[in-house]
């Protein structure tokens, strides 16, 4: 690593969110005149309340940041946060250095299944349909899913001003995209501006233009590998 004039940190969902975490870290083990850059791939967790008005995954995330004692390691967490803020990437990022590319969709089924709408929260199996496949929502969840897509675009406000970062965003029910080449970079990859993901990634990596890639709301986009499930992601 002594000897590297190119590095790349990737991560997928929880490796999506660790490559947040880590990223800073991982540019300090390499030369300083090296291009060093990282892509989080589905790792943009969104602290939202589910259908019954719970958040149920910042509850999850403030007992992994006490048991680990990670409040103090995160610089923008203040004394007035509740720990498991701390946590979500939309925090995180405020202190991150190096050039992030955030590769998400706008309709995270993993989100939708297990932040959304996790089954806890469904007694009554309302929403069995719609997180197993989009296309079975109703108007009024497609309205509560529209809503989500708002708060991921909202988290990234500021994202969007940092020239040296990449945003790719499609209108996909999907969870990861870089693991798989039909969605990566393939004739049917999905496209947001007649680029694919891997497209846009490699004009971000080698500085031929700023790449911020933002789709329009669902069902805009035939280019989708929308997802279809038997049973929920697990969590």
């Amino acid at each position: 690593m002594l000897n590297s004039l190119q590095a790349f940190l990737t991560g997928c969902s929880a490796g999506g969110l660790a490559t947040y975490i880590h990223c800073d870290g991982f540019r300090a083990l390499l030369p300083k005149d090296s291009r060093v850059k990282c892509l989080a791939d589905g790792g943009f967790f969104l602290d939202v309340e589910d259908i019954s008005k719970q958040r149920t995954l910042r509850a999850f995330y403030s007992d992994v940041v006490r048991l680990q004692d990670l409040k103090r390691k995160f610089l923008h967490c203040s004394s007035s946060m509740d720990p498991g803020q701390c946590f979500f990437p939309r925090e995180v990022v405020k202190d991150i250095r190096t050039p992030v590319f955030i590769l998400n969709p706008a309709y995270d089924a993993w989100q939708v299944q297990h932040v959304l709408a996790p089954e806890a929260s469904d007694p009554q199996h309302s929403w069995q349909d719609c997180r197993l496949d989009i296309s079975k929502c109703s108007p009024d969840q497609l309205e509560i899913l529209q809503g989500f897509r708002e708060e991921l675009h909202d988290a990234m406000r500021e994202i969007k001003q940092k020239k040296d970062w990449g945003i790719f965003i499609d209108s996909c029910f999907i969870h990861c995209q870089t693991l798989n080449s039909l969605t990566w970079h393939s004739p049917s990859s999905p496209r947001v501006n007649n680029k694919t993901m891997a497209e846009a990634v490699g004009d971000w990596f080698f500085d031929r233009r700023e790449v911020k890639e933002l789709d329009c709301e669902y069902p805009c986009n035939p280019t989708c590998h929308n997802l279809v499930f038997s049973k929920p992601f697990k969590g």
